[in-house]
């Protein structure tokens, strides 16, 4: 009797300890130990946030549901609107804008909608470990959009970075839905840089705003030095390791859903996570924007936290009644908005220390982070990690090769035209059916292009 009451004590006590852990786990957890953005690095986040947010009006010179102080763009420079009439399903709507002022091609991609089956599809067409690409493993029906979108959209890409001198940056910019596509659209780029003119790598940069779980921990982190993750506080689409497909079945009962994945998480070790090469992770570098705190009432200034984890890369699902709201465009555009002029005006280095020089030093740091992470990630023998040395061993005998390859297709593609080059990419990447149908190859990786 002694015995089984022990075990019971035992018991109602381990539960009890779990409830309190989750209880009071908040999102600003996630980020506590990281370090400040700065102003510099975190300003581009509100303009993008505009630009996907755009994509939702239709008459951009009449918008009729501008943000607070409006889109702050020049509607003649927008080269391209496509909605759903022209994707026939096989992408989200999407805008190509040139920024001339901050001499940038943005390619910006709304998120789901909810009233769209083509949206539900996308995100349906995956299952674990059933697409690899450059060795990690990535959401097939987010890659099949992606490749659908450049085979679509390379050459009007290629053109403009041409014409504007070879000067701009290539932005990819995406929200929830939008975000992951933007994500492996950026993957395929870099991989891809002479299909686009010979694009140097540090000229391409995506932005996944609320972003969806779409590569393996050792992608999320090769390429942190492209991809930038922005999550506000709670929000459940990043923590949540369930497939994106599940989450969607069940959007009528997401707290139910969330409630659940909570629980079983909280029973598999920390380990066991990192060592599945199939489980997907929110890309790049997180920027995490933190505006309330435990058992406080109300919204806090905001505050800017930036790092590439490797371990604990927001695992745990936080139980708020915000963990819905936070994932909205329109309040990550406000808040971000908020927290870079409060960047602005509480950061010393604009009077103490000169502008170039504190950018040359972020640069350094933000450099040594990308390089301690991918070190860490071998050194908890993540699947398919590579070392800071392998890496850029791979970098620079990649390098050579494009630049080789670059005059020789400039004056191949003015004859067979830059499309005819992302075709054989996508025939190199999938492969037809009886039926006609497009089917990615399950071992195709973008090391081997």
């Amino acid at each position: 009797m002694s015995v089984s009451c022990g075990v019971e004590c035992v018991f109602v006590l381990g539960f009890a300890r779990w409830m309190w852990k989750r209880c009071t786990h908040v999102g600003s957890d996630d980020s506590a130990t990281w370090p400040a953005a700065t102003a510099e690095e975190f300003d581009a986040v509100p303009r993008v946030c505009r630009l996907i947010l755009a994509v939702y009006e239709t008459d951009l010179h009449n918008p009729q549901f501008p943000p607070a102080g409006g889109y702050k763009l020049n509607p003649d420079w927008v080269v391209k609107r496509v909605a759903y009439e022209q994707t026939l399903g096989r992408a989200p709507p999407y805008l190509i804008y040139t920024d001339h002022d901050k001499k940038e091609i943005v390619l910006a991609i709304r998120g789901l909608n909810l009233a769209k089956e083509s949206d539900y599809k996308l995100l349906l067409d995956n299952r674990l470990g059933r697409q690899m690409f450059d060795g990690g493993f990535v959401h097939h029906g987010l890659l099949k959009s992606a490749l659908w979108l450049l085979n679509q959209e390379g050459d009007t890409l290629r053109r403009l970075w041409e014409e504007n001198g070879r000067q701009y940056s290539m932005v990819f910019a995406g929200h929830s839905l939008g975000s992951g596509v933007a994500a492996l659209l950026a993957l395929v780029v870099v991989n891809h840089r002479d299909k686009l003119g010979g694009i140097p790598r540090n000229k391409v940069r995506c932005h996944a705003v609320a972003p969806a779980r779409c590569m393996s921990l050792n992608l999320a982190v090769k390429y942190a030095d492209v991809i930038n993750s922005v999550i506000l506080q709670d929000d459940f689409l990043p923590r949540t390791p369930t497939p994106l497909e599940d989450i969607f079945k069940s959007i009528f009962c997401l707290p139910c859903l969330l409630f659940l994945v909570c629980l079983r998480d909280t029973f598999i070790p920390e380990e066991r996570k990192l060592r599945d090469p199939r489980r997907l992770y929110a890309p790049g570098r997180m920027y995490h924007i933190v505006e309330r705190r435990f058992c406080r009432c109300g919204r806090y200034p905001p505050e800017v936290r930036t790092a590439i984890p490797v371990d604990g890369r927001f695992e745990h699902i936080v139980l708020s009644c915000n963990a819905t709201s936070d994932h909205a465009i329109i309040w990550i555009e406000r808040e971000s908005q908020k927290a870079v002029q409060l960047m602005k005006e509480s950061s010393p280095g604009t009077i103490i220390t000169a502008p170039k020089v504190q950018k040359f030093e972020r640069l350094k740091t933000i450099e040594k982070e990308h390089k301690d992470a991918l070190d860490r990630a071998v050194s908890l023998n993540i699947p398919h990690a590579v070392a800071t040395s392998e890496d850029e061993s791979h970098e620079d005998e990649r390098e050579p090769s494009h630049a080789k390859r670059e005059d020789a297709s400039e004056t191949k593609q003015k004859s067979s035209g830059n499309s005819a080059n992302w075709d054989q990419l996508v025939e190199k990447l999938f492969k037809k059916s009886e039926s006609g149908d497009l089917t990615l190859n399950k071992d195709a990786a973008a090391s081997k292009e």
